[in-house]
């Protein structure tokens, strides 16, 4: 069904709200020949802004292609260089007999193999033949430049959920490896895209342990500016014969701290909601049933929660910054300021908080904000 509020899946054109800034950034860095890496909360919109810039490149006559490497799954290295090889065989071609060329050709020297069997049965466009070994993963990570070399155009290769990077046996190991292959390629035909929605994994691997040094650019969404989604939001209703008052809109985005997923799915609810003029019952209904759909979510997110860090996270959204200092202690009974460092540590590892720039405490997703304040600890707006 055709909707204005689209929040199910990664959008372009007009349905794309914000973020022109970094399309252009993205977009540079790739057509020079430079890796990215994005990492922000979970439906912050990064395969949105990819799609895009991907879009407005072809759009503008660039020639090149992508593969995408789902790596949520992925707990070993011989799954990952798999995954990598077939997305990467995918986006080159379509046919046994192309498959089996490229594995040919471009992995000879190595146990990657081509199985017409295994294709027939499961679709599987890449197997191994004996075990891994080093020659093997080396092999495979240059296959992109291989690819790029034959086809005369660039390769784009998307890793999604790079946190799960240290899910692998030994990843420290791998990750020199790969690392020593991007330095040493040859050339600009290949840039990877490294996205992840854990960000305090992310920041562990790109800023602590700082994996890729000087191969990677560090690219962070900005947020839309509250008049494009409220244009955006009033244009949507109006093509549904529906009207919302501007003011009311702009509190939407400041409640959802301007997250166009969160924005789009409460706004296709209250397009279902009435038949005409949105009101402010109209709206609290509509939060009522957008936190009713993620409170399981949220429940589980607090469940295994200690004392003392439910306690840090009452003082992050009472407004507090500077946990270790004595009345913040006293106050929280936070225990001591070596407890503190401990307690920020555990919610940074659940993802549930990170820290800016100047060590300011950040609630990564504002809807569990909202519903940690009001229906958790009853706190007052």
């Amino acid at each position: 069904m055709d909707t204005a509020f689209i929040y199910y899946k990664p959008v372009t054109g007009k349905s794309n709200i914000g973020r022109h800034s970094e399309q252009t950034t993205v977009a540079n860095l790739l057509e020079q020949g430079e890796n990215v890496v994005i990492y922000e909360p979970s439906k912050s919109g990064k395969k949105s802004l990819m799609q895009q810039t991907f879009f407005g490149m072809r759009i503008s006559g660039k020639q090149f292609s992508t593969a995408e490497v789902h790596m949520q799954p992925i707990r070993s290295v011989e799954e990952f260089l798999l995954e990598f090889g077939s997305a990467l065989l995918r986006s080159q071609a379509t046919t046994p007999d192309e498959y089996g060329n490229i594995v040919q050709n471009c992995l000879a020297d190595t146990h990657f193999v081509f199985d017409p069997e295994l294709y027939t049965d499961n679709d599987s466009v890449l197997s191994l033949s004996w075990k891994l070994d080093e020659n093997d993963i080396r092999s495979m990570l240059c296959l992109p430049w291989r690819l790029a070399a034959v086809n005369g155009k660039k390769i784009y290769v998307i890793l999604d959920e790079f946190q799960n990077i240290t899910f692998l046996e030994n990843w420290e190991k791998f990750i020199k490896v790969f690392e020593d292959v991007v330095r040493n390629a040859q050339g600009n035909l290949c840039s990877f895209v490294f996205l992840g929605s854990a960000v305090n994994a992310m920041k562990y691997l790109f800023e602590e342990k700082v994996i890729f040094h000087r191969l990677v650019n560090h690219v962070s969404l900005g947020e839309i500016d509250s008049r494009e989604i409220t244009d955006h939001i009033v244009r949507g209703f109006l093509t549904s014969g529906k009207v919302i008052d501007r003011d009311l809109m702009m509190s939407v985005c400041k409640r959802f701290r301007n997250n166009i997923w969160y924005i789009n799915h409460f706004a296709s609810i209250c397009d279902h909601l009435t038949k005409g003029y949105i009101t402010d019952a109209t709206l609290q209904e509509a939060l009522d049933m957008l936190i009713s759909i993620h409170e399981p979510r949220f429940k589980d997110m607090v469940a295994d929660l200690t004392g003392f860090q439910l306690s840090l996270l009452k003082a992050t959204l009472d407004g507090c910054k500077r946990f270790s200092s004595a009345d913040v202690i006293e106050r929280y009974q936070l225990n001591s300021s070596a407890n503190v460092r401990r307690l920020k540590d555990a919610l940074c590892k659940k993802e549930i908080i990170t820290f800016g720039e100047n060590d300011e405490p950040i609630v990564l997703d504002p809807l569990f904000e909202y519903w940690a304040r009001k229906y958790f600890f009853k706190m007052k707006d």
